[in-house]
C-alpha cells in the first residue's frame, strides 16, 4: 500500500497515465493525492477528470485555482472556455462539479509507518497561520463553498485583502483563504501576500512564502507538499517543504512523491 502525491496535471492526461504506470499504481491498494490543478491549459482535461471519477475510491484532491475556475464556469453555466469546453458541454458536467466541490483546500496525511505528517495544499500554507488554524480555515471555506457555491465562486476573484486579520468576514475573508491556499507565491517585507510577482530574481524585496512558513512546522517529521509554482521546478532547498509542480503543461515533467519513503517519480512531457 503506497500513497502518492502528484503535482499539477493541468489536463496532461497522457503523462498522468504514463506516471501511474511508472509507479505501478494499484487502485485496490494505493492512494493517489493530487496537489491541485487537475485541469486547464493542457489538451485532455476531461480525460483527467474521467480517470479520477473512475478511480474515485483511491483518489484524493486539494483544489487548485484552475479547479476553482472550472467550478465557477460550470456554476455560471458557461459552455465555452478554451481547453475546458469539452467538460462544459459534457453530459457529465454536473458529476464533475459535484465531485470537485467536495474536496478541500488542505489535506493532512499521516503515514503511520514513518510517523510523519504531510500537509498538502495547492499553493502552500502561509506563515501567519498555525497548521491547526489552516486546517480549520480549509474546513470553513469548504463549508461555505458547498452550501453557497454561487456566492463564493462569484466573489473569489481579486488580490485583496492581502493581509490576514481574524476580524475579516464575508467574501473578503473567504477570498483571502482561497488566495493563500491556491495562488500564493511571495510574501512582501511586511509579511503580506504579493499575488502579482512570479520571478524572484525581479523582486528582491519579496520572499517565497516557504521561507517564512518553515517555522510553523512543529518538528522534523512534519512536511508541507505543494504544487502551483512551475518556475521553481520543484526546488525549495528545504527538506521539509516539497514542491511538485515541474511544469508538465509547459513542456517539463509530471512529478509525484511516494510519501512512505519520499521517493520522487517523474515523466517527461510527451
Amino acid at each position: 500500500m503506497s500513497t502518492y502525491v502528484i503535482g499539477d496535471v493541468q489536463g496532461c492526461y497522457d503523462e498522468l497515465i504514463k506516471l501511474t504506470k511508472k509507479v505501478k499504481f494499484n487502485p485496490e491498494n494505493d492512494t493517489l493525492i493530487f496537489a491541485g490543478d487537475l485541469v486547464n491549459r493542457g489538451p485532455k482535461s476531461k480525460a483527467v477528470l474521467d480517470f479520477c471519477l473512475k478511480h474515485r475510491d483511491s483518489i484524493k484532491l486539494v483544489l487548485g485555482n484552475h479547479d476553482l475556475y472550472l467550478l465557477s464556469l460550470i456554476e455560471s453555466k458557461q459552455k465555452k472556455a478554451k481547453t475546458l469546453t469539452s467538460i462544459l458541454i459534457s453530459k457529465d458536467t454536473q458529476n464533475y462539479f459535484d465531485w470537485l466541490i467536495k474536496h478541500p483546500l488542505l489535506l493532512k496525511v499521516e503515514i503511520k509507518k514513518t510517523q510523519e505528517t504531510f500537509w498538502i495544499s495547492h499553493a502552500g500554507i502561509p506563515h501567519f497561520w498555525s497548521l491547526s488554524k489552516a486546517l480549520n480555515l480549509s474546513k470553513e471555506l469548504s463549508k461555505n463553498l458547498q452550501s453557497n457555491p454561487k456566492s463564493v465562486l462569484k466573489n473569489m476573484w481579486g488580490d485583496l485583502p492581502n493581509k490576514w486579520n481574524e476580524n475579516l468576514s464575508g467574501s473578503r475573508r473567504l477570498r483571502l483563504i482561497i488566495n493563500c491556499f491556491t495562488r500564493m507565491r511571495f510574501i512582501d517585507e511586511k509579511g503580506n501576500l504579493n499575488l502579482i510577482a512570479k520571478d524572484i530574481k525581479l523582486h528582491k524585496n519579496l520572499e517565497p512564502w516557504f521561507g517564512k512558513a518553515l517555522k510553523i512546522l512543529r518538528n522534523e517529521n512534519q512536511y508541507i507538499v505543494f504544487g502551483h509554482w512551475a518556475a521553481l521546478n520543484g526546488k525549495t532547498n528545504l527538506k521539509n517543504i516539497i514542491g511538485l509542480d515541474t511544469g508538465c503543461v509547459w513542456g517539463g515533467k509530471l512529478t509525484a512523491i511516494r510519501l512512505e519513503d519520499k521517493k520522487i517519480f517523474a515523466v517527461k512531457k510527451i
